[in-house]
């Protein structure tokens, strides 16, 4: 039998099909037809062993994209450059990896699962009509089909599907551009299009590894980090919200700043620098809190200067001043009110860190800097609030060489070092000091040149902090002698008034 004769024979075939069916359409009435389809389909499920789900683009009433079916898609991408036959590139916002390559709609991938083989197709159905609105009403469709067979549907309805949901967000989180946000004032927030938060991309090159500080403290504070990114199950376990407080703390320029991008990008965390002091009152700290996402950090540089939140009781002179302040006239009263700074108090930003509202999200991490630890109230740093303390000190010796290495490229030099390492034991010198005398001023400069540098400011910083601890000496030696010298005229004045009262005795005696 030839092609030729196959193709007719086939033709027939269809033809006949086609006459079949028009006649059942046109002759049986609708009864009879619901009738044939429901045991039509019964009989098709009885011989189709597979189940198929389908996840839409958009959803709602008004069309908006789907999460769901964004995070599919991008577990997805992350198989079909390799599996799919045709590809699309897609250029992504905010995305370390800007060009992304997903598959083309109409292909098919599978993939497997404990065992399990599934396939997802991408489906699209173009538009039949072109109509503007201000949601979209055209009837394309995109939308993603996974099938299975029946006897894995607890399996892929259950264990695949969060597994997928969770591998796509993780990947979402490790390719995004992390953020760095600030408070807005509350008076712009009902402007059109504003928000409490106000964000550009946060690009600091900072990373624990190149931070000036000790091995070992370095150690302590990345396995910290790491059993607080796995700790879900832990914290939810022992019944504690799902963050973390740090206190950073020490004398200006030990790296504090640097210290919170580098555990930013450890992390991957978006970062919210909370600026109090244009914060009106409790419920406006509340409202931000809210506004933050998980995954985040949560900062306040600097505290003890941002608020008097010291915890103290008031002055007796600023009592006399609130109870003259009533009376005031009430609408002069509320002018001034709403001219003072920030009303936010220490029970606030202690329910904002510690307190119910601080549960409204997962995964932060709030973190405190100060250059005086002994300024602020032990409320606010008790372990709980402030989990972990960490000073950030003077450059050390280890310190000294992670900066050697990361500004010169060096890692050792048999003479100079040497010399360093005893000047660093005799003298304080803050890591921004050390690495400002270790860069290269000029393209003439080599790595000797910058470490002899770092000697000369060394010895002249050991000769000044030697004047100031001999001249703080002189000024205790002076106090002390000017004490002597005042307890020695208070002795010969109650000789003098004991010898007046002596003769005052004897003159009476001989009256």
């Amino acid at each position: 039998m030839g092609i030729g004769e196959i193709w007719s024979n086939l033709g027939s075939i269809m033809a006949s099909i086609m006459f079949v069916y028009t006649m059942y359409e046109k002759f049986f009435p609708p009864q009879i037809r619901r009738y044939v389809g429901k045991y039509t389909h019964k009989f098709t499920y009885l011989m189709y062993p597979y189940i198929k789900i389908n996840f839409y683009e958009l959803s709602g009433e008004r069309l908006q994209r789907n999460e769901t079916y964004t995070v599919i898609q991008t577990y997805l991408s992350a198989n079909s450059s390799q599996r799919a036959k045709r590809l699309k590139a897609e250029v992504v916002k905010d995305s370390q990896n800007p060009l992304v390559l997903s598959m083309e709609n109409n292909q098919e991938i599978t993939d497997e699962f404990n065992g399990v083989k599934v396939w997802w197709f991408a489906n699209h159905t173009p538009a039949r009509t072109q109509s503007f609105s201000v949601y979209s009403t055209s009837d394309e469709k995109r939308f993603l089909t996974l099938t299975f067979h029946k006897r894995d549907r607890d399996l892929v309805t259950t264990s695949y599907i969060r597994h997928v949901l969770e591998k796509g967000k993780a990947i979402t989180m490790k390719n995004r551009r992390l953020k760095l946000y600030t408070n807005n004032p509350s008076n712009d927030w009902m402007r059109y299009r504003s928000t409490k938060w106000s964000h550009t991309t946060f690009e600091h090159p900072a990373s624990i590894e190149t931070l000036a500080m000790e091995t070992k403290k370095k150690e302590e504070i990345i396995n910290d980090l790491l059993k607080f990114k796995k700790g879900k199950e832990y914290y939810a376990k022992v019944g504690k919200a799902w963050k973390r407080g740090y206190l950073l703390f020490g004398p200006p320029g030990t790296g504090k700043s640097t210290m919170i991008s580098a555990i930013a990008n450890f992390m991957n965390y978006d970062v919210y620098d909370l600026e109090l002091t244009i914060v009106k009152d409790n419920n406006e700290l509340k409202r931000l809190l809210i506004e933050t996402s998980s995954k985040s950090i949560i900062v306040i540089e600097d505290i003890d200067c941002s608020l008097d939140l010291t915890g103290q009781r008031k002055k007796k002179s600023e009592i006399d001043n609130d109870e003259n302040e009533e009376d005031k006239n009430p609408i002069i009263k509320r002018k001034e009110e709403e001219k003072k700074e920030s009303k936010v108090t220490l029970s606030g930003l202690l329910n904002f860190i510690d307190g119910i509202w601080s549960a409204c999200g997962g995964e932060r991490i709030i973190i405190f800097t100060t250059n005086f630890v002994d300024k602020l109230d032990p409320a606010l740093i008790r372990r709980g609030r402030m989990d972990k303390h960490i000073e950030m000190s003077y450059c050390g010796y280890e310190a000294f060489k992670v900066l050697a290495k990361n500004y010169l490229d060096v890692e050792s030099h048999d003479d100079l070092f040497p010399i360093i390492e005893k000047l660093l034991g005799e003298t304080n010198m803050t890591p921004a000091d050390v690495a400002e005398n270790l860069m290269p001023k000029s393209i003439t400069e080599d790595f000797e040149t910058c470490l002899k540098n770092l000697i000369q400011s060394l010895e002249i910083a050991k000769k000044i902090a030697e004047e100031e601890e001999k001249k703080k000496i002189e000024d205790e030696e002076a106090k002390l002698n000017t004490k002597k010298q005042e307890f020695v005229q208070e002795e010969e004045n109650l000789k003098t008034i004991e010898n007046s009262k002596e003769n005052v005795k004897e003159n009476g005696f001989s009256h």
